[in-house]
């Protein structure tokens, strides 16, 4: 069953947010990270929207990939966590996948693959420690891997940065000199830069890395560290709105909300919106998050409940039962919400419940 409350998606903004991210790296190709169900935008719709302006969509998993596949997406599709079978490896190439092999535990069911995938990334671990093998087995991979029917059409290279959000952190020149060196004499494409890497630079400093794989800036989200996305000319992918439910006047004393925890100080008109945390709307965010209505911002008052949270309409006197409320998107960026509520943006997009509606805008 849908809520009242709104889920508005923008195709416009994402492909101006992917074209952004051309013109912060030019002349490289572009892994469009579509994983998690497109940071809670919809996998397949955003999917329909990059598939003729990207180079190649970039997912989670295999069962992602297959759902593209299975609604008729044609595009390159590059999968991170590669397979973990014989099996699987066989769908990458019935599927026309190109996997990630980043596990010694993959390798078997690679060898027993006899088939050609349209290209086998490799994936080395230079300080995340989190999937990758280390630099030093490059060659012998390549030595390995390079003439084995499933890299006939290429084996390529890729990396992970772990402090690209924090540009001057010196762990990014060490992984960046350890990919390179690793990869130095060996054929094939390198990717390393993800969200952060672009928008700070990182990227276009180098040559190393022939493919980008921007994730959330691409849903308008800037990926550095107490940025918001429109200070760096990006554009939110996704407007979330609920209506006002109730208005309510309060007078100097009255509490509200579970707990009592915020109090108003003089005479306040407050009103009830229909969303809460379980339609994804952050259960921590404090009083004075805040919100948006007929253009002006409005503060949060007392704890969000389960269906319904309160703000203080004290400064637009205008509003009334029925109106929409912004609770993040155009004009509000997400940015603001997540570190008020102590969390970060990338949480609030993927965890936005199926319950609300979806309307394109």
């Amino acid at each position: 069953m849908k809520r009242a409350a709104v889920i508005h998606r923008s195709p416009r903004a994402l492909r101006h947010n992917l074209a952004l991210a051309r013109s912060l790296a030019p002349g490289r190709h572009v892994w469009t990270v579509i994983k998690a169900d497109a940071y809670g935008h919809g996998m397949e719709w955003a999917a329909g929207v990059l598939e003729d302006v990207a180079d190649g969509l970039s997912v989670s998993c295999l069962e992602e990939a297959r759902a593209l596949r299975d609604v008729g997406i044609g595009a390159p599709i590059l999968v991170l966590q590669g397979p973990r079978s014989a099996a699987e490896w066989r769908l990458c190439a019935s599927h026309d996948l190109q996997p990630v092999l980043h596990e010694e535990a993959q390798l078997p069911g690679l060898e027993a693959l006899r088939e050609p995938l349209p290209g086998l990334w490799i994936k080395l671990d230079t300080g995340m420690h989190r999937l990758g093998f280390v630099p030093l087995k490059a060659q012998s991979l390549y030595a390995q891997l390079h003439r084995h029917p499933a890299a006939r059409n290429g084996l390529h290279w890729m990396t992970h940065l772990a402090c690209a959000d924090q540009p001057e952190h010196p762990q990014n020149a060490v992984q960046l000199e350890a990919f390179s060196h690793a990869v130095a004499e060996l054929p094939g494409k390198r990717s390393f830069a993800n969200s952060a890497a672009v928008v700070s630079g990182l990227a276009s400093a180098t040559k190393l890395g022939e493919w980008l794989r921007p994730g959330i800036m691409l849903y308008g989200a800037s990926p550095l560290d107490g940025e918001n996305g429109p200070e760096r000319g990006l554009r939110p992918a996704m407007t979330v709105t609920a209506p006002l439910i109730a208005l309510k006047s309060l007078e100097p004393g009255a509490s509200v909300g579970y707990g009592a925890t915020w109090t108003a100080e003089r005479p306040t008109r407050a009103g009830v919106v229909a969303i809460g945390y379980a339609d994804g709307y952050p259960r921590h965010a404090p009083s004075g998050t805040p919100v948006r209505v007929h253009g002006r911002e409005c503060p949060l008052i007392g704890r969000v409940s389960m269906d319904m949270l309160e703000i203080d309409l004290t400064g637009v006197p205008e509003a009334r039962v029925g109106d929409s409320v912004t609770l993040w998107g155009q004009g509000l960026p997400v940015a603001r919400i997540a570190r008020a509520a102590g969390t970060i943006s990338y949480e609030l997009l993927t965890r936005v419940a199926e319950r609300l509606r979806v309307a394109e805008s």
